[in-house]
C-alpha cells in the first residue's frame, strides 16, 4: 500500500482533490473520497464538476448507482464503486485504509499533528510506502 500525505498550505481540499482524482482516473483507477463533513464533500463535488478543461463525474454514497461512479463521495470508507484508491479529505486517518492500494491523506494546519502521528505509525509497516507532498509556488513537490 502506498500512502501519500498532502499538506494543504495554499489550497483547500476542494481545490487539491480534483487534481488527484483526475490523475487517478487517468491511471485507470477509481477513487473513494471520504470526509465526515457533508459541506466539504459538496464543495469537493462542485470542484470535480468544474475542473478547468474537463469535469469529473462523481456521486454520493447512498444516492444509488454507486458502482458506476468513477469518484464516489462518502462519509464512510466503504468503496461502493470498487475503488482501490481512497482519499481522506478531512485529514482524519481511518484504519480501513489497509484495504486499499493507494491512500491520499490531505491535511491542513489543524490536522498536522494527527498526520505526523500517522506518518510515524506507518513507519514500521514494511508493506507501506509513504510519501510526503507539500505546496510550493502553486504546485506540488515531493518533500523529504
Amino acid at each position: 500500500m502506498r500512502v501519500d500525505f498532502y499538506q494543504l498550505s495554499r489550497d483547500p481540499a476542494e481545490t487539491a482533490l480534483p487534481l488527484l482524482a483526475r490523475a487517478t482516473l487517468r491511471a485507470g483507477e477509481r477513487m473513494l473520497v471520504v470526509a465526515r463533513d457533508d459541506a466539504l464533500l459538496e464543495r469537493i463535488s462542485r470542484g470535480l464538476w468544474s475542473l478547468p478543461g474537463t469535469f469529473l463525474a462523481n456521486g454520493r454514497a447512498g444516492e444509488g448507482a454507486e458502482d458506476r461512479q468513477p469518484v464516489l463521495l462518502s462519509n464512510e470508507p466503504v468503496a461502493g464503486n470498487g475503488a482501490r484508491y481512497i482519499a481522506f479529505a478531512d485529514g482524519d486517518w481511518r484504519d480501513e485504509a489497509a484495504g486499499f492500494e493507494r491512500v491520499f491523506l490531505l491535511f491542513d494546519e489543524r490536522s498536522v499533528a494527527n498526520a505526523r502521528q500517522v506518518w510515524r505509525g506507518l513507519r514500521a509497516r514494511e508493506e507501506v510506502e509513504r510519501r510526503y507532498w507539500k505546496q510550493e509556488g502553486g504546485r506540488w513537490i515531493e518533500a523529504g
